[in-house]
């Protein structure tokens, strides 16, 4: 009877798993196959967003914001933090007027012919030579400001983009260990202000309801005291729960594998800063991309080194799959094709204000531009958004 007992245990036993698999026999969830890599998300945006500091042609800024912004809207889950593309859009416009009215108030570094009004000028001493409020305000400088302001706009609503469909908790747990702490506070910096729109939405909505003012001063008193209550509230709940799960732990590694790891990656980083500038250069465009390339491998082995003194696991990692390859893939091409742009044809890319001529469109720049379509095609739908007068069923 025992060794029938015995025989049956065996029988019965079965491998365990490997770690970040379900279980056998265990279907992974449908919405989790369609999700895509977060990572991707930020490769295609960041792409996007290094195109857009390549160029100050207005049609080429204008097209690569159309683009990001379809994506956003047929790909955005219906998540709070989704939101806050909105308020990328907000700040990009805040932005552009305020780099207007500096052009306006302190004038512009820019020769010009138009004139189109002259405000009083106000005397300053001799020690602010070069500094100027008010005076004649032209045309060419107005262009300027509105060219060089339109390109910090594109690349901050390309970073809105990015954080509007990538998931800030699924993307840190795709970051490596040696990152993960320095993610966990980057991660929070993101979701606080999608947390704090969400706050003031439904604080609003909730005094409009009880029939109360909620605009001007008094309104933004009465909803920013709760907000700011909700956020503290927010910070000690995730302190006390960052302290239950061994936030910080560390394990023993040898001395020589530390310093090792500590010169890979402050080696690594100083060659991806020495390789960026050199290929955002004209002079460095010999250097830049090996060194950038030799900087990326040795930061990611000093990171691989790093990852020993982390103690944690993953759950059902993100795959990294074709389509994942295929996001990053179009924007890194729309970064590709547009840094040798600006020296083949630095006239279209950068128009001239001086003299004051309209930009033209470039076309197999547009082009390349448009390749960053691709994610609104290969990527799954997101789920449709729950129907709030729906009631449970049992």
């Amino acid at each position: 009877m025992r060794e029938a007992r015995g025989s049956g245990r065996a029988g019965l036993a079965r491998p365990r798993p490997e770690r970040g698999t379900p279980p056998a026999g265990v279907p992974v969830p449908r919405a989790r196959r369609a999700q895509l890599h977060p990572g991707a998300w930020w490769l295609w945006a960041l792409a996007l967003g290094t195109a857009a500091t390549r160029t100050t042609n207005p049609l080429l800024l204008a097209l690569l914001i159309t683009v990001s912004g379809y994506v956003v809207a047929v790909r955005r889950p219906h998540t709070p933090w989704a939101r806050s593309y909105g308020s990328f859009v907000k700040l990009a416009a805040a932005v552009l007027l305020l780099r207007l009215a500096f052009a306006v108030f302190l004038g512009s570094p820019i020769p010009g012919t138009h004139t189109l009004f002259t405000l009083p000028e106000v005397p300053l001493p001799d020690w602010a030579q070069g500094i100027r409020l008010g005076g004649r305000v032209t045309a060419e400088g107005l262009t300027f400001a509105l060219y060089d302001a339109l390109r910090l706009a594109a690349l901050l609503i390309c970073v809105g983009a990015a954080n509007a469909l990538a998931s800030p908790s699924r993307l840190l747990k795709s970051l490596p260990g040696a990152l993960y702490e320095l993610g966990v506070a980057v991660v929070v910096a993101l979701t606080f202000a999608p947390n704090l729109i969400a706050d003031v939405r439904r604080l609003r909505a909730a005094r409009r309801l009880r029939g109360r003012p909620d605009k001007g001063v008094r309104g933004l008193v009465q909803v920013g005291l709760p907000v700011l209550e909700g956020a503290l509230e927010r910070s000690v709940s995730l302190a006390a729960a960052m302290d239950a799960r061994g936030y910080g732990r560390t394990a023993e590694v040898p001395p020589a594998v530390r310093r090792t790891t500590a010169a890979l990656t402050l080696g690594g980083l100083l060659g991806v800063c020495a390789g960026t500038y050199g290929l955002l250069t004209a002079e460095g465009g010999s250097y830049g991309l090996p060194v950038l390339l030799v900087g990326l491998a040795s930061a990611l082995a000093g990171l691989r080194l790093g990852g020993r003194r982390t103690l944690r696991t993953r759950y059902r990692p993100d795959p990294w799959d074709a389509r994942a390859w295929l996001v990053s893939a179009s924007g890194a091409a729309v970064a590709a094709l547009l840094i040798p742009a600006g020296s083949l044809d630095p006239g279209a890319l950068r128009p001239g204000v001086v003299p004051l001529e309209p930009p033209t469109l470039p076309l197999w720049p547009a082009a390349a531009v448009l390749i960053g379509l691709l994610p609104a095609f290969v990527t799954p739908a997101p789920e449709a958004a729950p129907d709030p007068r729906k009631e449970p069923t049992t």
